[in-house]
């Protein structure tokens, strides 16, 4: 006998509102149908409708988790397209953000997936990591969330006195190579619940056009950041982490290896941070007609904008590609076959970001 399951699009264990309809024969999935699309913000039209300044404001809005990502890549469009060269100090400060930002997404994530698997000791300790992670942004910023620093041509704020945010960096590595790594990578009861669970086979992650951790998981070596390399990454080196497995246990360990470098990228890029102004001009210069792209590795994988300008005050088209837009399908594949009681640990194991993808 078969029957459907329809999960969401309104579910406990989702915060943001997408539907997963599950037929299945028994305890096994045999047919998988994701639909998302329940909250069109219109972020896109509104952009075309705002002036290139108040537009950063806006493209923050995209994303509470990779807000930084989201203005990061809109300006390095816009500065594209007007020819604008950030100063190396900027660029730096982005860089560091952009990694932490990446930080405080991997750990929330890990979070989520601790609790899904009822490993509540190690709950607590990702999350009073992750709350180590938004103090040293906010002190940063001086927001926990949405942190403003970005604009066309540079930064809005300088970090003063990298030594403290090096030191509480190396110390949370210590943290996550002493507990976090083992307890998710080692730890044979963590292993079983995840080893062989929703696997996408690197065939099927071409097929289905995954991007970042989720892509990387399934042995397919690309990240933005050396394939199409920006800001200070060129400077600093970068190591892809991959896993063969493609399944939970593989896309958990990558996040959890990617937790390390990122430390290792803020704290390069704090020690050799260069002196020099944090803007290429004050107030804003008329951006001339054309358009441009830019590619950047959000903390669930590629982002890209495409930006068009007609020389107006406000740009022509404003067009945003986000990883959730193309992980989140890939669910049917991942969760075909397997347990119907994994299945959200499945879900979770992609991070769906809907904020994204229904911006």
């Amino acid at each position: 006998m078969t029957y459907t399951i329809p999960i969401g699009p309104y579910h406990p264990a989702l915060e943001e509102p997408y539907k997963v309809s599950v037929q299945c024969g028994g305890d096994t999935v045999q047919t998988v149908s994701v639909e998302v699309g329940y909250s069109f913000r219109g972020i896109e039209l509104l952009a075309q409708r705002t002036g290139w300044v108040q537009d950063v404001t806006l493209i923050e809005r995209v994303c509470g988790i990779c807000s930084h990502v989201h203005t990061t890549t809109f300006c390095r469009a816009v500065e594209t397209l007007a020819a604008i060269e950030v100063p190396a100090r900027a660029v730096y400060i982005r860089t560091i953000l952009c990694e932490l930002e990446r930080m405080h997404s991997h750990l929330l994530w890990a979070g989520l997936a601790t609790e899904y698997i009822g490993f509540q000791s190690l709950f607590m300790e990702v999350s009073n990591l992750r709350e180590g992670v938004m103090d040293l942004l906010e002190s940063i910023s001086g927001n926990r969330v949405h942190y403003g620093m970005n604009r066309i041509g540079g930064v809005n704020r300088d970090i003063t006195d990298a030594g403290p945010i090096v030191a509480q960096l190396r110390a949370m590595g210590e943290i996550v190579k002493r507990d976090i790594v083992p307890s998710l990578m080692e730890s044979r009861t963590a292993m079983a619940r995840m080893r062989g669970v929703g696997v996408l086979t690197p065939a099927q992650a071409n097929e289905w056009g995954v991007v970042g951790p989720i892509a990387r998981a399934s042995a397919i070596a690309t990240d933005v950041r050396s394939d199409l390399p920006y800001l200070a990454y060129p400077e600093l080196g970068f190591t892809i982490v991959t896993q063969p497995a493609g399944d939970v246990l593989a896309r958990v360990s990558v996040r959890v290896l990617e937790l390390l470098e990122s430390i290792r990228l803020a704290c390069e890029a704090l020690v050799r941070l260069p002196p020099g102004p944090l803007r290429a001009f004050e107030g804003m210069p008329g951006i001339p007609p054309g358009e441009a792209t830019a590619f950047t590795e959000a903390p669930r994988g590629e982002v890209i904008y495409y930006v068009a300008s007609d020389g107006g005050d406000t740009p022509a088209r404003v067009h945003i590609r986000t990883p959730s837009f193309v992980n989140i399908p890939a669910l049917e594949a991942m969760t075909m076959g397997q347990q119907f009681g994994d299945v959200a640990l499945i879900q979770a194991s992609v991070d769906p970001c809907l904020s994204c993808t229904d911006r």
